[in-house]
């Protein structure tokens, strides 16, 4: 399912117009369903006993999500973040591959990199989320098909010049 694992609840809701990628990621915390409850249109929710606390939305989470979803499914999500993010309800949105890739923030974090390549020219790819101030990466090309095994026959495991030719022909490499 699209549930969070654990801690304070999350779903997935679906955004208008309804496509593949127009969802919303949603959490509620405690602090948030006051102005939650009355973006969705049911300001009633945060004072009901049946809905005020996490204790008593546990048991009906697929009601609370559908009733968010209601809101939501009838706003873009780019619109939905923007209130959601008004009011510091965490949330975050499903990005289409496109999307991902057009993402100016991401490519400003080197989370979205170009690279050069010998037979395919430039092209996006994924970068390295780990960024250690003492262990920088550089992503780079992967190698061509063979490129390394001479390094790796040779150097590595210690077969001979000659042999490599031998392993080419009988298919092996």
């Amino acid at each position: 399912g699209n549930a969070s694992g654990g801690g304070q609840p999350g779903w997935a809701v679906r955004c208008a117009p309804g496509g593949p990628n127009d969802y919303v990621y949603v959490i509620v915390q405690p602090v948030g369903w006051t102005p939650l409850s009355a973006l969705i249109g049911r300001p009633e929710l945060a004072g009901d006993p049946e809905w005020a606390t996490p204790e008593a939305r546990l048991p009906k989470l697929a009601k609370m999500f559908q009733l968010i979803e209601e809101w939501t499914s009838t706003l873009p999500k780019w619109q939905v973040l923007q209130q959601l993010n008004a009011h510091n309800i965490p949330c975050g949105p499903i990005l289409s591959p496109k999307e991902i890739i057009e993402d100016p923030s991401l490519a400003d974090n080197d989370m979205i990199v170009e690279v050069g390549h010998p037979e395919r020219g430039t092209f996006t790819t994924v970068g390295n989320p780990l960024k250690l101030s003492d262990s920088p990466t550089t992503i780079t090309t992967p190698p061509l098909l063979g490129q390394h095994n001479e390094d790796i026959y040779i150097g590595e495991l210690g077969l001979s010049r000659a042999e490599l030719p031998q392993l080419k022909e009988q298919g092996v490499i």
